[in-house]
């Protein structure tokens, strides 16, 4: 036989699509070529599996060979076609019965002593063909924790290319998925004081509600951003396997799925490219890889001004669209945002016992940085104040994150009952908001007096009532009081309001 076929899949952001890897293999001199828009790395197939093939104990015919990945217009990138590869090579010479895999999806990067090794976006490529129909996979041993949970397919591996000709294929059993219910390292209870500080990340863990934090250093503005995610409720299944599936094509799935909140903390120096995602090869950004989970920028007003405008069409729409000359791609991008920021240049600007050098010209420049349509979508502006000192060495009982994420639960499990398709209130639409919002009578009368003195757009308007809502929940209430109203107002606040 001549001419054999196997299927693979490839993918394009989270864009999945089945590839056929035809082999040709025909008289004439020795050659070896690759075709259908391959890149460097699949270029590069022909080394390793001509080496892989003489170490499991085949030899390369000395033949022309050809190798096709069908459809041929779309770009194909990494080493996940190796093995395929090297099966089709073996098939023309009779080494395999091609009855016994037909309909199969065959995954793998080849050692070069013939071991078959995960290549990045095995999971990915999974998820999107089976919902094209596929049930059975060869995957490498080392992606059998990603794969075990998940449903409705046949899995199968085995260490080399040698197992696979002698037939010692081992089928993966399924496992039910095991999403973390909250073991984290970090802990509210390490933070001394900040009482209204944790109480605003109690809300916006709550109602997934953006956060900026202005205060001098050393505050612990950084210390209460990291323990976030311990108050947050735990991932769905559904969302388990959408952020894994983004860690999986940015090649960062290692020891099984995503099932706590992801945490990423981009240095202020990062690029756009880094933040949003692209490049020559279509990966993930650090707002994708954030998704479902928490987006923290430190130190706000000093990253580009370019990067942080970037932000403001994901916080709106949930995804982010990259678009460049030869490709097109879509990444998820529904985080939560929680920002950090001086008061001055210097820092010490309202601190108990340090001078601030700042002029007021400055402070104002530099709050200014942050531009007013992305101010507007924060939801929630809270002033963090130094602890003193005698505060510091005081022997007290904070709270612990599990107690505080009883109540963010119990105020989600309230919102996914009530609200248009179980969504949370800090992300519902202004005509989903309408459905839910329930003012009491006397609230009424406050919110127009709210109106009239701060003159809030439409936006914040919106966000006002969204964290009002979220209020009420935290507290059971089923309609919004004024005393709801008067802590949310608190927070909507411009920059030089907050300092």
């Amino acid at each position: 036989m001549s001419f054999v076929k196997f299927i693979s899949g490839g993918y394009i952001g989270l864009e999945v699509f089945p590839v056929e890897v035809q082999v040709d293999v025909s008289n004439g001199l020795p050659f070896f070529n690759i075709v259908g828009l391959a890149d460097t790395a699949i270029k590069e197939a022909k080394e390793r599996v001509r080496s892989a093939l003489k170490n499991s104990g085949f030899n390369l015919p000395s033949k022309r060979i050809t190798v096709n990945l069908a459809p041929s217009d779309r770009k194909k990138f990494g080493s996940i076609y190796d093995l395929p590869i090297a099966l089709g090579i073996l098939s023309t010479g009779g080494k395999i019965n091609l009855e016994q895999f037909q309909d199969w999806v065959f995954i793998g990067e080849l050692s070069l002593d013939g071991r078959i090794k995960s290549p990045r976006g095995v999971l990915a490529v999974v998820l999107g063909l089976r919902e094209k129909g596929y049930k059975k996979f060869f995957v490498p041993q080392d992606s059998i924790s990603q794969l075990e949970p998940i449903k409705d397919i046949e899995v199968f591996t085995t260490p080399s290319l040698e197992e696979i000709i002698k037939g010692n294929l081992k089928r993966v059993e399924n496992k039910n998925l095991s999403p973390n219910e909250g073991v984290y390292s970090l802990d509210f209870s390490d933070v001394k004081g900040q009482k209204q500080v944790k109480r605003v990340l109690e809300i916006a863990a709550a109602g997934f509600h953006h956060v900026a934090m202005v205060g001098t250093p050393g505050s612990g503005k950084s210390m209460l951003a990291k323990r976030l995610p311990s108050i947050m409720p735990p991932m769905t299944e559904e969302e388990i396997l959408e952020v894994s599936k983004i860690y999986s094509v940015a090649g960062l799935l290692e020891d099984g799925l995503i099932t706590s909140r992801p945490y990423r903390s981009p240095h202020y120096t990062a690029s756009e490219t880094a933040i949003i995602g692209g490049g020559n090869y279509p990966m993930p950004g650090e707002i994708s890889l954030a998704h479902r989970g928490v987006f923290f920028t430190d130190e706000l007003p000093e990253f580009n001004r370019k990067v942080l405008e970037v932000l403001r069409q994901p916080l709106e729409d949930g995804e982010v669209l990259i678009s460049r000359a030869n490709y097109k791609v879509k990444y998820p991008a529904r985080f939560l945002w929680v920002s950090a920021l001086n008061p001055c240049p210097c820092g010490n600007y309202k601190h108990p016992f340090k001078e601030c050098v700042c002029k007021p010209s400055q402070i104002r420049k530099y709050l200014r940085k942050i531009s007013s349509p992305l101010w507007e979508r924060i939801d929630l502006k809270v002033w963090v104040n130094p602890l003193e000192q005698k505060e510091l060495l005081k022997e007290t009982k904070e709270e612990a994150s599990s107690q505080i994420r009883e109540r963010v639960l119990r105020a989600v499990s309230i919102q996914r009952k009530r609200n248009p398709n179980q969504t949370l209130n800090g992300q519902l639409s202004t005509s989903q908001l309408k459905e839910v919002i329930n003012l009491e009578n006397s609230a009424k009368g406050f919110l127009e007096k709210i109106l009239q003195n701060l003159k809030l757009s439409a936006r914040s308007f919106h966000k006002l009532l969204k964290v009002a809502r979220t209020i009420a929940d935290l507290d059971g209430e089923r309609e919004i009081k004024t005393k709801h109203l008067s802590e949310a107002v608190l927070y909507i606040r411009e920059p030089l309001e907050v300092v």
